[in-house]
């Protein structure tokens, strides 16, 4: 009977591999169908049941194994699109797939960065998500790894929350800032798929805007938890920390706060999320947390996904759906309890209703409990001793860092009496007068240096031992890796066992699966089975070497695990040795560093008794060094008062010198101020070395006295007024010197001794001297006369030159030219040689009173010697003079180019600007000289006026001329489309600002050109009201009562463009 019931035996073992590869393939295939309908390139959302499936694979495979070994063959840098589903199906993963799917994704951890990186440098919408998204990944990735306890899906309760914040308040005020990241990431993204919604007026119903807004439900879900915890941790950092040290942490929240709600808010109102997902409602405003009993009002955002199937419809190529549960292997009771009856009355019962398969299945299932058992204890030791290894290499490196610092500590001391040592010596050097004193000093130096050298030997044997517990704790980690190895081969052997014991299970079942259908086909065909017992024989026998092999294969495991009983019994007695090594190590370190102690001990006492000595040395030699200074100072005095002295003394009277070789003295008496000043501070910093004072010193007492001397010497040839003032500034010199040496002769005012005053009075006597210098003496008479005159002539032939061609130019145009071209071509010449005429009658007049003003002002001296005598007012006419022939001849040329038609109406505009502009120049350059009741100078201002209203014609015509002359089409709108009308906007708006912005840089461009004419032809106003009496003042004002004094060199403002402000295009 037995035989009969062990039948199908060999059958059920070709069966079973043939039905787990079967299934294996199926579900590789499975998967692989899911991933690639699920990561494709069609802008639409990723479909509920393929993310299901995937999902499903990684609890069935207890990872996500397979899902990466497909998706890494996926083209995500090809297509934006498809790493914007990839990075949706993996957060996926992570929130709902298995708890291993972590460590897997965290594998690739390398693969998703560089897919953000690659689409975040593209200019592309979906590039840019799929930057952000790879971000929001690895942040999400990194958070969970480094927090195992809070699983990826967020959910976890407030006590695990407290148990990963822990005690710490280090710990819990990182945990917040790495929480607050994390949101930061989540917030972007969802700003940025929102944002790029609103930009393309996309609509929710729309594939295009759901394969953008699918993944926001994933990060909806994340936020509700994400800011769930930072409530809970903010209110528990306020209550362990001050409030003005969380503002920034709060000033944070708020924001994010702020962001998510206006984030939750806008998708609530879209229709895609309503179907999908119940979005929670943030209160109106943030919590207090500066009020403690505001947590109780706080109410944990719940995010709610309705339980309703995707309808999903049947694709041609879609795989079977998986079952979930293989209700194929199930038998129902009631049809197997009549089998077994009929099979047990025909045959009856087998070994007592016992099979052996059974009896060995059992003993089996008990070796195997006891090698469970046995596996847990050596587990349990190998983690023991894992533990005290850990403890004796933290204490190894605990004494590692003390020596590390007590040898840190030694070097410090060590460069500390190096220096000193180095600074003895240099001290020694500077004082070689004293080295007879400093013999003795020098032999203990050297003792020292002799013992420093010893020390460093010590030092060097130190580092040789250090050296030395660095290598054998190196080894101790060589040896704590090999017993992890050890344990991990534990754990392999273990989970070896636990699939044997899996497969015999399954074998198990299989075989009772067999059994039955067998005793279904015995009942059947009876007759027939009496010719298979012989094959059920020879099965029987292939079964008892099956458990024979079992059996062997138990023994061999059994002897594996005496070897690694053995392997940690000998690995404990090698960490005892190391320790006790360590030991011993610690010991002799220990006995060095009391060595090292002592000698540091007699070496301070040594060094003390020496900077004893030393500090007596540096006293003295201050002394000297004062004294020193007393004696310079004491000379110095009896050299300023000398030269005070020569100021009262009748024989000086006769002595007289020149302002510049006053100011050449002042000059120089102010740099030795300086070098004194420098010297002082010197001094104070290190009162050992005077010798910069002393040098200082020396030169200030010459260089003063001469300068008082010298003062007093130019004041005798100088007018009363300059002679009294010269005089009694030399007195506050010598005064305020003497005061100054003064101080410096005493420690108690030392500090405070200033030269600043000194530094005024010289100063004062050098812009005296400067006064009194002579002006005007490089001016060339003989050439500055005849200039003015050359210049005037070239002016006025400048203008008939000018109205010479503008006639030609208009013949020419009779010719050339007819209609309104001839118009506008003639109202312009005409305008033209108004302005041309006006000019030349203003030349005219100003030369006329330029006559009046010379043969007024000139007295008893020449016309040239009045032209050099007033200078500046000189160069004004002749720069005026040039501005207006060149003017003239510049606007003939715009003129000429306008005609032909290659030139511009706008430079024929600024020359006219140009010319009123010198006119103007030329206008007040006349002014300063004339007298006010003079009939000339009210004939030059009527002509000026006259020129201004030519010029105001030219423009005037020649702005008409350009109306006339340009086309303008009319603007028909009426064929364009909403679209269209809105394109042509923008595109006329980004052409009006292009133009704004060439307009403020020309202007920009312009007020440089005209900084730069003015630093090079100009004068500053300061220089031009010397000599002259001209004030700078504008000099577009001709007709003003009162007559003002313009710089000469400086273009008035009839030159410079109007400044407009921009329009503004958008209303």
């Amino acid at each position: 009977m037995n035989s009969i019931r062990q039948v199908p035996s060999r059958v059920k073992t070709k069966r079973t591999e043939t039905n787990l590869g079967a299934e294996r393939e199926h579900f590789d295939k499975q998967q692989l169908s899911s991933i690639s309908k699920a990561i494709n390139s069609n802008e639409a959302p990723v479909k509920e049941k393929h993310a299901r499936r995937i999902i499903l694979g990684t609890h069935r495979e207890k990872g996500a194994f397979t899902f990466w070994s497909y998706a890494l063959g996926l083209p995500l840098s090809s297509n934006s699109i498809l790493s914007w589903k990839f990075c949706h199906v993996v957060h996926k993963v992570l929130r709902d797939g298995h708890h291993n799917s972590l460590q897997d994704c965290m594998r690739h951890h390398s693969n998703i960065v560089e897919t953000g990186q690659l689409w975040g440098n593209l200019h592309d919408r979906y590039g840019q998500l799929v930057a952000l998204y790879a971000k929001l990944l690895c942040t999400k990735m990194e958070f969970h790894m480094k927090h195992s306890e809070i699983r990826a899906n967020l959910e976890v309760t407030d006590e695990v929350l407290e148990r990963v914040a822990g005690t710490d308040i280090n710990n819990v005020f990182q945990l917040t800032v790495e929480v607050f990241d994390y949101l930061d990431t989540e917030l972007r993204l969802a700003e940025t798929v929102i944002r790029q919604l609103n930009t393309s007026i996309a609509i929710s119903t729309l594939t295009s805007g759901q394969c953008r807004l699918s993944p926001l439900i994933q990060v909806i879900q994340d936020c509700s938890h994400l800011y769930h915890f930072t409530v809970k941790l903010l209110f528990k950092l306020h209550a362990c920390l001050p409030a003005d040290t969380l503002q920034g942490h709060r000033d944070r929240f708020h924001d994010q706060f702020h962001s998510l709600k206006t984030f939750f808010n806008k998708a609530r109102d879209m229709m895609y999320f309503k179907r999908l997902i119940q979005i929670p409602k943030l209160p109106e405003s943030p919590p207090n947390f500066l009020h403690a009993a505001s947590l109780a009002k706080h109410a944990r955002p719940v995010v709610v996904i309705p339980d309703e199937d995707e309808p999903e419809q049947v694709d041609d190529d879609d795989d079977d759906p998986e079952p979930l549960i293989n209700v194929s292997d199930v038998t129902m009771p009631s049809m197997t309890v009549p089998q077994f009856d009929i099979f047990d009355q025909t045959f009856g019962p087998a070994n007592g209703g016992f099979d052996d398969r059974d009896i060995q299945i059992e003993n089996l299932k008990r070796d195997f409990e006891l090698l469970r058992a046995d596996l847990e204890r050596v587990k349990g030791e190998a983690q023991r001793y894992i533990t005290q290894l850990k403890s004796q290499i933290n204490s190894l490196e605990a004494e590692l860092e003390e020596q590390r610092v007590q040898k840190q500590r030694a070097l410090v001391e060590n460069e500390q009496l190096r220096m000193e040592l180095e600074a003895t010596r240099r001290r020694n050097a500077e004082h070689e007068s004293v080295q007879a004193t400093f013999g003795e000093a020098e032999t203990r130096a050297q003792a020292t240096e002799q013992r420093y050298n010893k020390l460093k030997e010590k030092h060097t044997e130190l580092v040789s031992s250090h050296a030395e517990l660095l290598r054998k704790s190196a080894d101790t980690v060589k040896m704590l890796s090999a017993t992890q190895q050890t344990q991990e081969e534990v754990e392999r052997t273990k989970q070896q066992l636990a699939f044997e014991v899996d497969r015999i299970k399954q074998d198990a079942d299989m075989k009772l699966e067999e059994q039955k259908f067998e005793m279904e086909k015995l009942k059947r065909e009876f007759e027939e089975k009496k010719a298979e017992v012989e094959r059920v024989k020879g099965t029987l026998q292939s079964n008892e070497k099956v458990g024979e092999q079992l059996t062997r294969s138990m023994s061999a495991l059994q002897a594996e695990k005496e070897r690694l009983m053995h392997s940690v019994s000998e690995k404990e007695a090698a960490l005892s040795s190391l320790r006790h090594a360590a030991q011993l190590q610690q010991s002799s370190l220990q006995q060095e560093r009391e060595r090292s102690t002592r000698e540091l001990g007699e070496l301070q006492g040594r060094l003390q008794e020496k900077s004893s000595r030393e500090e007596q040395l540096q006293q003295k030699l201050l002394d000297e060094q004062f004294s020193l200074l007393q004696g310079t100072v004491s000379e110095a005095e009896s050299i300023i008062q000398d030269a005070v002295a020569k100021l009262d003394d009748p024989l000086h009277i006769r002595c007289t010198s020149s302002p510049d070789y006053l100011v050449s003295r002042a000059e120089a008496t102010l740099g030795s101020i300086d070098k004194v000043t420098k010297g002082h501070s010197d001094y104070r910093t290190n009162m050992r070395d005077a010798g910069g004072l002393l040098r200082a010193l020396t030169q200030f007492s010459h260089l003063a006295a001469d300068t008082i001397i010298n003062g007093s010497a130019t004041a005798h040839m100088a007018p009363t007024d300059h002679a009294d003032r010269l005089t009694e500034n030399c007195r506050g010199c010598a005064t305020q010197s003497l005061q100054f040496l003064k101080d410096l002769k005493s420690k108690a005012s030392l500090q405070r001794a200033d030269p600043a005053s000194i530094r005024i009075v010289v100063q004062k006597i050098l812009r005296l001297g400067e006064e009194l210098r002579p002006k005007g003496m490089d001016v060339r008479q003989d050439e500055l006369g005849d200039l003015v005159d050359k210049e005037m002539a070239a002016t006025s032939a400048a203008i008939e030159e000018a109205v010479r061609r503008i006639d030609e130019m208009m013949n020419q145009a009779r010719k050339d030219t007819s209609g309104v071209k001839l118009e506008v071509n003639e109202r312009i010449l005409y305008s033209c040689t108004d302005l041309m005429k006006a000019i030349h009658l203003l030349v005219l007049t100003s030369t006329d009173l330029q006559k009046e003003i010379v043969e007024g002002g000139r007295g008893a001296a020449t016309i040239k010697e009045f032209y050099a005598r007033n200078s500046r007012w000189t160069e004004g006419l002749i720069s005026a003079s040039k501005a207006v022939g060149w003017g003239a001849t510049q606007m003939v040329e715009s003129a000429d180019k306008v005609v032909l038609h290659t030139g511009k109406y706008e430079e024929l505009i600024v020359c006219s600007h140009e010319i009123a502009a010198s006119t103007a120049q030329l206008v007040a350059s006349s002014k300063v000289k004339a007298d006010r009741n003079s009939t000339k100078l009210t004939a030059l201002q009527q002509a000026s006026r006259r020129v201004n209203e030519m010029a105001a014609n030219v423009v005037a015509s020649t702005k008409t001329g350009q109306e006339h002359l340009e086309d303008k089409d009319t603007m028909d709108f009426s064929g364009m489309s909403l679209i269209k009308l809105k394109m042509e906007e923008m595109e006329s708006q980004v052409k009006v600002l292009e133009l704004e912005n060439q307009l403020g840089n020309e202007r920009l461009r312009l007020g440089e050109l005209r900084k730069k004419h003015y630093d090079i032809a100009g004068v500053p106003a300061a220089d031009l009201s010397e000599g002259n009496g001209l004030a700078p003042s504008s000099a577009s004002e001709p007709s003003s009562p009162k007559p003002s004094k313009p710089s000469i060199m400086r273009k008035p403002a009839l030159a410079q463009k109007p400044n407009l402000p921009p329009k503004n295009m958008f209303r």
